[in-house]
């Protein structure tokens, strides 16, 4: 039996990625060692997690006409990804990252979002019919948020599982928190969301606690290396991080939002989905790049 529908509505990036030993300071030039052009933005980057761990995925977003453009969509048919409601934007680039990882894998980017911010309401209108044929929504935040409200309104009224991984970093309206049945925020995020720094597991629950009060059922706190709270109701739980040593985390969040997917369209608790999660994100810390360190099914399951 096919997993239930899983529709991504996001941001599509290309990625240019410097690994260095260490970050530049401002004024500072530091001589890099490679450079390499990887297929990124965190709506492409969950929706080839999702496909990769067996989901059925549509991903809705919007490139330039340019050659970008055209060789992502290219690699999302590769991956089984549905492309249809990936636009082109006549007016706009396509969105490029630049990113510089260090040798501890830490990572600083910049991004210039291209035809990604020009993914407004009208071009959701063409695609209702595939949100509501979904069973889950995931969204971010690196398209317009009347956008991400929109769509948050649509799939809520139609009984839709909306998932938010609210990234990069922002203030959210009550109305758009009310319409999510599942929030993916890291320790920065949730600490804008609720106003308590997360500096150990007693503040994360703290923040699920305001966080969930705005209306959210399932508050999912990512911790990096220390793994992630849930709390689900009115219950917490706690998944640990599984231990690797870590090259770059570039696109670790997204893995872990399009594998909570693929558990939840399974039907799996939200904690087994969760635990396939961070196993699935371990692994991508392993490896250079974005979507070039997404881990398959299968070595998710042996790992």
């Amino acid at each position: 039996m096919q997993e239930k529908k899983i529709t991504v509505v996001g941001s599509c990036n290309t990625d240019m990625v410097i690994k260095a030993d260490r970050l530049p300071i401002p004024g500072e030039t530091v001589l890099g060692g490679k450079f390499f052009m990887n297929p990124g933005g965190k709506g492409a980057n969950q929706a080839v997690a999702a496909a990769r761990m067996g989901g059925n995925v549509t991903l809705i977003s919007k490139t330039g006409n340019d050659v970008f453009g055209r060789q992502s969509v290219s690699l999302y048919d590769a991956e089984n990804i549905h492309t249809d409601y990936i636009f082109s934007d006549p007016n706009n680039p396509s969105g490029v990252a630049l990113i510089t990882v260090d040798a501890n894998g830490e990572n600083c980017i910049v991004v210039a979002s291209g035809a990604n911010a020009n993914l407004k309401p009208d071009d959701i209108d063409k695609s209702i019919a595939e949100i509501e044929r979904s069973h889950l929504v995931l969204m971010q935040l690196e398209i317009p948020i009347e956008t991400v409200e929109y769509v948050a309104e649509i799939a809520h009224r139609k009984d839709i599982k909306v998932i938010l991984n609210p990234a990069p970093a922002r203030a959210l309206s009550d109305q758009l928190l009310n319409n999510l049945y599942i929030i993916i925020p890291n320790r920065s995020e949730a600490e804008i969301l609720s106003g308590i720094k997360v500096t150990d597991l007693e503040k994360a629950r703290q923040a699920a606690d305001i966080i969930s009060a705005k209306g959210v059922n399932i508050v999912i706190i990512t911790l990096g290396s220390e793994g992630a709270l849930i709390k689900e109701y009115d219950q917490y739980h706690f998944v640990e991080a599984v231990k690797v040593e870590a090259l770059d985390t570039t696109a670790a969040g997204d893995v872990f939002c399009g594998t909570v997917c693929v558990g939840l369209a399974e039907g799996k608790p939200v904690i087994e989905a969760v635990k396939m999660a961070a196993k699935a994100s371990a692994i991508t810390v392993t490896r250079m790049g974005a979507q070039s360190s997404i881990p398959m099914r299968s070595e998710v399951l042996s790992f």
